[in-house]
Parts: C-alpha cells; sequence; structure tokens
C-alpha cells in the first residue's frame, strides 16, 4: 500500500491565551507588586520583583495584564490555577440558561387540544423557558393567514396572566411564528 508517510514529529500544543503570565513570560519593564502576604510593594523594576519571588520559593505571577502598569502578585502559580477554574465554575453554575421550547398547532386544531398545549406552555414558562408557537399551513390554509394570526392571540391570551408576546406573529413560507415570554414578578 503506497501512501503518504506521516511526521512523527509532534505538532506543538497550542498556548492556552487565557492563562496569566508566569515569571520569565512576563515581558514588561516595571510592574506593580504584591507580595505573598497580600501588602502592596509598589511600582519595581521586573528583575527585583522576579528575585523577591525566587526568594520567597514562589512565582511571580501576572493577574492584571490590562492594568498601567501591569499588576503582579506572588504566589504558587498552581494555586492561583485551582482558583481559577474555582472560580470560572462557580460563574457557569449561576449562569441562566434559557432554552426555547416549541407548540406547535395547525388552524385545525381543536379547543380541548389548544388547552392541552396553553397548559404545556406554561409549564415551560413557569421553569423559565421561552415559549415559540409554530402555526404550520398546508393546501388551502395558505389563504387565510388571519385565522393563523387570531389562534395565536388566542393562544397568547390564555397565558396572558404569566406570558407576553415578545416577538409578534411572523410568517415565513408555509409556517407562522411566534415568540412567549415570562413576566418578571
Amino acid at each position: 500500500m503506497i501512501g503518504r508517510r506521516r511526521s512523527r514529529i509532534p505538532l506543538p500544543l497550542p498556548e492556552n491565551t487565557n492563562r496569566a503570565r508566569v515569571n520569565d513570560k512576563i515581558r514588561v519593564p516595571s510592574v506593580r507588586l504584591i507580595d505573598e502576604a497580600g501588602q502592596q510593594v509598589g511600582v519595581v523594576p521586573i528583575q527585583e520583583a522576579l528575585t523577591k519571588a525566587q526568594a520567597a520559593g514562589l512565582d511571580l505571577v501576572e493577574v492584571s495584564p490590562d492594568a498601567k502598569p501591569p499588576v503582579c502578585r506572588i504566589q504558587d502559580y498552581s494555586k492561583f490555577l485551582f482558583e481559577q477554574q474555582k472560580k470560572d465554575r462557580v460563574a457557569k453554575a449561576n449562569a441562566h440558561k434559557s432554552d426555547t421550547k416549541e407548540v406547535r398547532l395547525r388552524p385545525g386544531t381543536g379547543q380541548g387540544d389548544i388547552d392541552i398545549k396553553a397548559k404545556h406552555a406554561r409549564e415551560f414558562l413557569v421553569e423559565g423557558h421561552k415559549v415559540s408557537i409554530l402555526l404550520q399551513f398546508r393546501g388551502r390554509e395558505m389563504s387565510h393567514r388571519e385565522l393563523g394570526i387570531e389562534m395565536i392571540r388566542k393562544f397568547a391570551a390564555q397565558l396572558g396572566d404569566i406570558a407576553k408576546m415578545e416577538q409578534e406573529p411572523r410568517q415565513e413560507g408555509k409556517r407562522m411564528f411566534a415568540l412567549l415570554v415570562a413576566i418578571k414578578h
């Protein structure tokens, strides 16, 4: 079998841009230094900051690269990474995820079915989701758009006590869409 020979040289891993610069990676002439006790030392040359970090047996970590001059702290780098990951996990856990749930209707859908679908939509809204109403037209139903708009408005009126229409009914081809969101109390 004849083919291309793959190189055995491993490709270098991409450098993680989220990580803070440490020790020799800090390339500025002077930094604002915070010692291992959390006390602010002041603006010092980078070589002096590095020697203080080495004397303490710790790393010089750039905690605020956008400041003028950058802020560096003398601390254990692995502990800094752990605390950073912990903060990221907490922020991700507290982020509110809002999905859009869909309710499908047809112009000929009966009132009993609409009531059941409205009940499900109410549950979705209480859970904090948005509800998308999709009305599907077929054949001659396309000539009676106004019936579809009326049905969507009637459906939204059933949920009027807990939801408002964020997006008015709009038609795309054979489908009509509207979006409901929960009212904040």
